[in-house]
């Protein structure tokens, strides 16, 4: 999507503020004990309150309102009777759909305790986000984030990346990596509607299907995070539309 009018702007930042508001309250209600069903229906019960529509459910039919995603898990966790324990890696993606409008976020968190190593992952997967965020403008080529992963020790999950979003929930550009190529030309251009969500793991740089035909799974022992920010590219800083 490019923008094209400021109706495009207040439409979008409306559903970002939505799933934003949805995705925080999910990862102050995760707690031990709880199922992520139980976790995903407080997500579907907050976006049907704000009149929105789950966006991985309505493109995909997901078997869920929200993606939940536990330590192994990288991304697309399907909720279901898996028990959230103490020290998870839990990482939520809220996506959305408003007015024909689409707005994307995710996080990650540790169920306390944590220890140093899930701690750092899940800083530098912030920080990876605010890195990429900073040179995220108009005639910019698409921005990796592998330096900062590298500078915390962890590597970035090769077959995941950011994409384009606006009226559907995955659009051109479909595949932004995480990583630097060099053989890819493509830029910035003022008004696109993109995601930036860097994924960092301890152990794996691919990920694969699950038996589910959903989740994306890392090597046995690997812990993973995402953070994620639906944005407008501009000359200047990107607008950032998944806040509240």
């Amino acid at each position: 999507m490019t923008i094209e009018t400021q109706e495009d702007v207040e439409a979008l930042k409306r559903i970002g503020k939505i799933v934003s508001l949805t995705l925080q309250t999910m990862l102050d209600a995760a707690r031990p004990g709880m199922t992520t069903r139980e976790l995903d229906q407080i997500g579907e019960r907050l976006l049907a309150n704000y009149g929105a529509q789950s966006a991985p459910r309505l493109a995909y039919n997901f078997p869920g309102a929200t993606c939940i995603s536990i330590n192994e898990q990288a991304a697309h966790g399907i909720p279901g009777d898996r028990v959230i324990r103490a020290g998870d890696v839990l990482n939520v993606d809220v996506s959305a759909e408003l007015d024909g409008y689409f707005a994307d976020n995710g996080g990650t968190i540790v169920v306390p305790p944590s220890t140093p190593q899930k701690t750092r992952l899940c800083h530098a997967a912030r920080a990876a986000l605010n890195e990429a965020m900073k040179v995220a403008r108009a005639g910019q080529r698409i921005s990796a984030i592998e330096r900062t992963a590298k500078t915390y020790g962890f590597r970035v999950i090769e077959n995941l990346g950011s994409h384009g979003v606006g009226r559907s929930l995955h659009e051109e550009p479909e595949h932004i990596p995480g990583y630097f190529d060099p053989s890819d030309p493509r830029i910035l251009h003022e008004g696109m509607v993109i995601t930036i969500e860097p994924f960092l793991s301890t152990k794996s740089r691919i990920v694969d299907e699950a038996a589910d035909g959903w989740t994306l799974e890392g090597v046995k022992g690997n812990l993973s995070a995402q953070y994620e920010h639906t944005m407008i590219i501009t000359p200047g800083a990107p607008i950032v539309v998944t806040v509240h």
